[in-house]
């Protein structure tokens, strides 16, 4: 097999890679390869944000993206035709700090410093991708970009100050252009075909190749947005010896609105695809502020998390609830089922040999529809769910003509709620009803316990959880969600 180097622009020219590890991470190359240790390793699993960058990609449509992740978790390989910029980067040509930099000295927010380059970059991805013309951004805002990033000794405070104080300062220019001419000159036409001793690394162009490649190597691992894959070479050590990356193929990352449904290609990043998906469920705006954090939306892919499968995945209730279903391709065959259908148990799905995730249909809402999703965790932000719900009923008048339940952290798998559905469907939308599918959910469900919660407290939650969304949707004098929400109500104390 002939193998090819990997090319990204990097400090002003083209950097080309030969020999490492398909497996090594983005951070080890930065700090140990090319000696740039102003980026730093905290954690190691895109938790803690200090090893953030910024890298820079083309659009489908041929415009510069630039987005800040966790270099941690990210595959060298993976940096093929794309830019690469690290906090060494933001010195400007008279050699004066970025207004970024000077907000962070001005406003006092750096105190040990180990965390400080993270937060620049994330920063400085906003600055980037924020339209000096629009007004700064809320602190709300500034708090979501900043989720991935933690620091232990100087307190948020005069951090956020100074994302709010950077927009004040001499704007600092970015050539997209020039950025574009360069990655334009990167791309490749065909498959990347990377080895280094035993291991190989593909990452095709087309969905076509993609497919010829799935059908060779059906043993291969998958690889979109290594925020889960990374973890098992950093923390589990694993050894991969095949990669397919999906992240370069263009058909993937197709995001469109088909007459009855959404449709999202299984490689269209996490804040894409909520994003899209919040054009028509409005309800999943907290589902998308909770899940993972800045950098790994960035990142991850709502394909991989669908794929992934696990029990304790936040996607899956909400678009099993939604009645969404999953599109698979296997060379020029492509199928589809309901979601809840893919998950056969526990670390198993429906796939075949040779198959993979095309994407996914979320059917577009129905006028009488009820939906809320729900989590809970022991943090608000970047936490593992304890429970995870999510429920949809369609109402004529005051009747529930059909009802979808799914929870995760449940069951070894997502999975519906069938005994609480069926006792609700047909029958009045009324409490004594709501209470009666509560206490289904004891037949549905025989939860585990874990650090993060107790089978009986699972088990409460979900009934609890089922019972606030009727609370929220009932007929006569439904509460509003920061009425029955305990982190909302205290927040405004």
């Amino acid at each position: 097999m002939e193998t090819q180097t990997i090319r990204f622009y990097f400090r002003g020219q083209v950097h080309e890679v030969a020999g490492q590890p398909t497996t090594r991470t983005v951070l080890q190359h930065i700090r140990e390869d090319l000696h740039c240790t102003g980026t730093k390793e905290g954690c190691a699993e895109g938790d803690c944000g200090a090893c953030t960058v910024v890298i820079g990609e083309l659009d489908q449509h041929g415009e510069v993206e630039l987005r800040a992740v966790n270099a941690c978790i990210q595959f060298l390989p993976t940096l093929d035709g794309k830019a690469l910029y690290t906090v060494e980067d933001l010195r400007q040509p008279d050699g004066a700090l970025h207004p970024v930099q000077q907000a962070m000295v001005d406003c006092h927010g750096s105190q040990c410093g180990f965390c400080t380059p993270g937060f620049i970059m994330s920063m400085w991805g906003m600055y980037l991708n924020r339209d000096p013309a629009l007004p700064k951004p809320t602190r709300e805002e500034i708090n979501d970009v900043l989720s991935g990033n933690l620091c232990r000794c100087t307190g948020y405070r005069p951090i956020v100050d100074a994302a709010c104080a950077m927009f004040d300062l001499p704007r600092a220019e970015f050539d997209r252009q020039a950025l574009a001419t360069i990655l334009k000159g990167l791309a490749r036409q065909d498959t990347l075909t990377y080895q280094a001793g035993n291991q190989v690394f593909h990452a095709p162009r087309t969905l076509a190749q993609l497919a010829e490649l799935r059908v060779a190597y059906p043993e291969a691992r998958i690889l979109a947005g290594s925020t889960d894959v990374g973890l098992w070479v950093t923390k589990q050590f694993r050894e991969l010896q095949h990669l397919i990356y999906i992240g370069q193929v263009a058909e993937l990352r197709e995001l469109t609105r088909e007459p009855e449904y959404l449709y999202i290609g299984a490689g269209v990043l996490l804040n894409d695809a909520f994003d899209a998906l919040l054009e028509h469920y409005g309800e999943l705006a907290e589902m998308r502020q909770r899940f993972a954090s800045f950098p790994i939306r960035n990142a991850g892919t709502l394909g991989g998390n669908v794929a992934n499968g696990s029990p304790i995945g936040d996607s899956m209730p909400g678009l099993i609830a939604l009645g969404t279903r999953i599109v698979l391709r296997r060379g020029e065959r492509v199928r589809d089922m309901p979601l809840e259908d893919f998950y056969l148990a526990y670390q198993k799905n429906a796939l075949e040999p040779g198959e993979f995730v095309q994407g996914i249909r979320v059917p577009l809402p129905a006028a009488a529809q009820r939906f809320r999703t729900y989590k809970l965790s022991k943090r608000f932000d970047q936490d593992i769910s304890a429970v995870c719900a999510a429920f949809a009923i369609t109402l004529d008048g005051d009747t529930v003509r059909s009802a979808r339940i799914a929870f995760g952290g449940m069951a070894a798998t997502p999975k519906r709620a069938a005994a609480a559905e069926q006792a609700l469907a047909g029958k009045p939308w009324n409490e004594a009803n709501a209470r009666l599918a509560m206490a289904a959910l004891a037949q549905d469900y025989a939860p585990l316990a874990d650090m993060r919660a107790s089978s009986t407290y699972r088990l409460s939650a979900a009934q609890n959880l089922l019972y606030r969304f009727f609370l929220e949707t009932r007929p006569d004098a439904p509460l509003a969600a920061h009425q029955v929400n305990a982190f909302a109500t205290a927040a405004t104390v």
